[in-house]
């Protein structure tokens, strides 16, 4: 038969000339995606020029990622390449998001060591609907600021106030909500974080409290961190002058009970995963700063006269 028709190929030539193994294209001609042009009067499987081609785009879309039943539907003419590479595309970016999910969560496991428990709870919190993520700040949010006597305006920045994960986070931005949900859900966290807001939230009609412009106010962290490059020790003359510019004649022990609040409660991790999770930028870490500005008021409690 072959000799009569010099021009069809058995399935060892195809083979031969795709490149392809024989059990491939034999797979590929049961399914229909190749199917021969004839028989050899032995039975066996003939193929064409045109077989050729039809291989080499069945190689192309399964190289892409798509069935065999989705090729089969495009070589008969029920769909068209473009429609089913759309519906493709929209897989493979479900595919890459849970990809990065499972990345981030294996990447914070290795960083901590993490126990078979603990993994099992951040793939949890890592793969949060989002209306489950949105419940979390919710309940967060009731329990940390509900009831607390706001100026109007503040007040409607904090019901306002969102921490959103984006629908195509990277993996640090997935890594930071693993760590912030923890967080946030922690009832000891919530309580110290509710009394560093009772401290320092400004009360209608009253000014601010004593020590809230350490944390609503960069430049007090901006103020200490150029101290700090000059080597100005927390317990000397000049740290009692850096106090005094910064706090005035300010109740020294309420400044202090609100730098405290403020450490124990971890408000700098917080402020910083918050940035974090919705990529933004974040102003740099200020514990080295907070931390010398309390050793600063242990060690001068009482407000300096300049004038001696």
């Amino acid at each position: 038969m072959e000799d009569e028709r010099p021009d069809v190929l058995t399935i060892g030539q195809l083979a031969h000339r795709t490149g392809l193994p024989v059990r491939t294209l034999r797979f590929w001609s049961d399914e229909g995606a190749v199917p021969p042009v004839a028989r050899s009067a032995s039975g066996y499987r003939l193929y064409d020029a045109e077989s050729v081609a039809r291989v080499e785009l069945v190689r192309t879309l399964r190289e892409l990622g798509l069935g065999l039943d989705d090729v089969c539907r495009v070589l008969s003419g029920r769909t068209t390449v473009a429609e089913v590479a759309s519906a493709h595309v929209a897989a493979l970016d479900a595919q890459i998001r849970s990809l990065k999910v499972s990345r981030a969560v294996l990447s914070t496991v290795a960083t901590r060591g993490s126990t078979a428990e603990e993994t099992a709870l951040m793939n949890r919190l890592a793969r949060l609907s989002a209306a489950e993520r949105k419940q979390i700040i919710d309940e967060f949010k009731k329990e940390v600021f509900g009831g607390l006597d706001l100026e109007p305006r503040l007040r409607d920045r904090i019901q306002t106030f969102s921490i959103k994960l984006p629908d195509d986070p990277t993996p640090e931005q997935v890594d930071a909500w693993i760590e912030l949900a923890e967080l946030v859900r922690d009832p000891g966290f919530r309580a110290r974080l509710r009394t560093w807001m009772e401290l320092n939230t400004p009360v209608p009609g009253e000014g601010r409290p004593p020590g809230a412009p350490i944390w609503w106010a960069r430049q007090v962290v901006q103020t200490v961190a150029e101290v700090i490059k000059r080597g100005v020790a927390p317990d000397g003359p000049e740290a009692a002058e850096v106090l005094s510019e910064l706090f005035g004649d300010a109740d020294r022990t309420a400044v202090m009970r609100s730098l405290e609040a403020g450490i124990e409660a971890g408000a700098e991790r917080y402020r910083r995963l918050v940035a974090r999770v919705r990529g933004q930028y974040s102003a740099p870490d200020a514990t080295e700063e907070l931390e010398w500005l309390a050793r600063a008021l242990l060690a001068q409690p009482a407000e300096v006269d300049p004038a001696g």
